[in-house]
């Protein structure tokens, strides 16, 4: 085989494999954390400074800055976090992916296949679901170095290639150069860590004298710089079709690694310099894949330093660049598809949907409970409103939950949470259509002369007052995990249908004196059926909220930041009565 062709399959390849196995590896230990990793969200609220210690852990866990941009980015669109703790995540996420290279930096290369090996066995023999992810987590760690260490062994003949060194000192001699290469590597490969390897590995190989690396460390930090510029590109990309905030927490990612580049690329020799006498000294090609992670890192922690101080600067060059629009549409739901790949995540959204969508339904029923005759037109329509807006929610947040199914990433305990939410949101939504029908209902009837009494409006009234109450019980159940109102929620079953036989019988008195048309007989009973149906609807809900699904689970304890908009919780604001 033609030696240029064997490089470029040995490099895609183990391109390939080292993907392969960071992709693996870093959705294994995502299923293994599983929601312990709300525990560290939960720092998001406090300050900027826990905020970046937040995004670098996590960031170290899913061994991925692209996860959890896309997750602040994901969070911010909800309204869940503020801009300015979105960024401080980023700030973050960018420290906690040095670790990968910081990694890569140690020299396995002998003990790649027991790793491997014992990665398979782990993931073949166990029987608990989080110890076979423990497997395929270290099964994935061995191929990722696999991948490296094929990327390495064909590379060599690259180092004596006279057209390859004179291409190599260009980028050396030209900083500006080596940056647009390595941003132009990343963009292509759609991963920082993966052009970081490559980096590595190459500047690891020794140059014509045979001594001193190919590339050297001052080659090596430019293509560095510009690493960090192209992996900015997924941050943009995630926030395409998002909030004006999503779209500053990418711009902000963007500013902060362009910034640096900036700041850096006048001081190359002295950063390499200081890097060299602050990392493990000894022949070069032994320890530059270990300056270059301690570039990576350092760049990063002096990057985040310098900004953190700024962030309130940082958050007003965003909002300069991108001010608010009087016209920017809302989209239906804040569900963000970037995330379905991560269902610790993409749950507590959808979790927090739902609990938007039984607030409107809330809203629904008090409006119905405060119903009079002189507003009962006006009412009606905002009803009938309503319910039509929530079951395209509805119908979103379903679908949804079908593709993070369709995905196959869920665990067996987060598809049992995905179809006990699913059935919530169905109830939730048979609700708010029982309710629109209704008003429907109710608009037909007082359509002519001969509509609805005031007397009949006072008990439809004091009838939606105890159905109101008894949804409040439930909606508290599922917002704040609570279960403790399942007695109270008897009761008012109890009491609607005791109502409910209150009011045929009134009805069929005024109706013999002639108070009430008899044609309205026929609604009445209508409109009775569908709150004894919304009633034991309720009591559904408040069965599955105390037996079958965990709300409290889904719920973060956070605590407001000063100045900022609540995060994820289930502190949700009072409700209107």
């Amino acid at each position: 085989m033609n030696e240029t062709i064997r490089v470029a399959f040995g490099l895609i390849g183990g391109l390939a494999l080292f993907l392969f196995g960071m992709n693996m590896m870093s959705d294994s230990l995502q299923k293994v954390a599983g929601e312990k990793m709300k525990k560290v969200l939960a720092m998001l609220t406090r300050n900027p400074l826990l905020g970046v210690i937040s995004g670098a852990l996590v960031t170290a866990v899913l061994q991925s800055s692209s996860a959890t941009t896309v997750m602040a980015i994901g969070f911010v669109s909800a309204g869940l976090i503020s801009l300015p703790q979105a960024i401080s995540v980023i700030f973050g996420a960018n420290i906690g992916t040095t670790m990968t290279a910081q990694i890569i930096a140690f020299n396995i290369s002998d003990y790649i296949y027991p790793i491997i090996f014992i990665g398979f066995i782990i993931q073949f023999v166990a029987k608990s679901e989080k110890l076979k992810y423990i497997g395929q987590a270290v099964l994935a760690f061995g191929l990722l170095f696999l991948g490296i260490n094929t990327m390495g062994n064909v590379m060599k003949p690259l180092a004596d290639s006279p057209f390859f060194v004179n291409l190599i000192a260009q980028v050396s001699d030209i900083p500006v150069l080596g940056v647009l290469v390595g941003m132009c590597m990343t963009l292509v490969v759609q991963s920082s860590s993966a052009t970081i390897a490559v980096l590595q590995n190459f500047a690891s190989q020794p140059g014509p004298d045979g001594v001193s690396s190919v590339l050297g460390l001052a080659g090596a930090i430019p293509v560095l710089l510009g690493d960090n510029i192209g992996t900015t590109i997924t941050a943009i990309l995630a926030s395409i079709g998002q909030s004006r905030d999503a779209k500053r927490t990418a711009l902000a990612h963007c500013l902060f690694n362009v910034s640096g580049t900036c700041l850096f690329i006048w001081f190359i020799k002295p950063y390499a310099r200081l890097i060299q006498y602050i990392s493990p000294h000894g022949d070069e090609i032994a320890v530059i894949s270990r300056q270059i992670a301690n570039a990576h890192t350092c760049f990063n922690l002096t990057m985040t330093l310098i900004w953190l101080p700024l962030l309130w600067l940082m958050v007003k060059i965003v909002m300069k660049i991108l001010p608010e629009k009087d016209y920017e549409r809302k989209p239906i739901t804040t569900l963000d598809d970037n995330l379905l790949h991560q269902p610790v995540s993409a749950l507590h959204l959808v979790f927090e949907e739902i609990i938007a969508c039984s607030d409107r339904v809330n809203d629904m029923l008090v409006s119905l409970r405060g119903i009079r005759l002189k507003t009962l037109k006006d009412t009606l329509q905002v009803v009938h409103s309503e319910a039509q807006e929530i079951a395209v929610q509805g119908d979103a947040i379903s679908e949804y939950l079908a593709k993070m199914f369709s995905k196959g990433v869920l665990t067996e305990t987060q598809a049992s949470d995905t179809t006990g939410l699913m059935l919530v949101v169905n109830d939730i939504d048979r609700i708010s259509g029982l309710c629109g029908q209704i008003s429907d209902n109710m608009a037909k009837a007082n359509q002519g002369k001969s509509g609805y009494s005031k007397e009949a409006i006072k008990e439809i009234s004091k009838l939606f007052d105890v159905l109101s109450g008894l949804y409040e019980a439930v909606h508290r159940s599922i917002v704040m995990g609570n279960v403790t109102a399942m007695q109270k929620s008897m009761d008012d079953k109890e009491e609607l249908v005791r109502l409910d036989d209150k009011i045929r019988a009134a009805h069929m008195k005024r109706v013999g004196k002639g108070l009430c048309d008899a044609s309205l007989t026929i609604s009445l009973n209508e409109l009775l059926h569908d709150v004894e149906r919304i009633g034991n609807t309720c009591l559904d809900l408040m069965e599955m909220a105390s037996q079958e699904i965990n709300f409290s689970k889904f719920l973060i304890d956070k605590k407001k930041s000063a100045g900022g908009p609540p995060a994820i919780s289930g502190q949700r604001p009072k409700l209107q009565a």
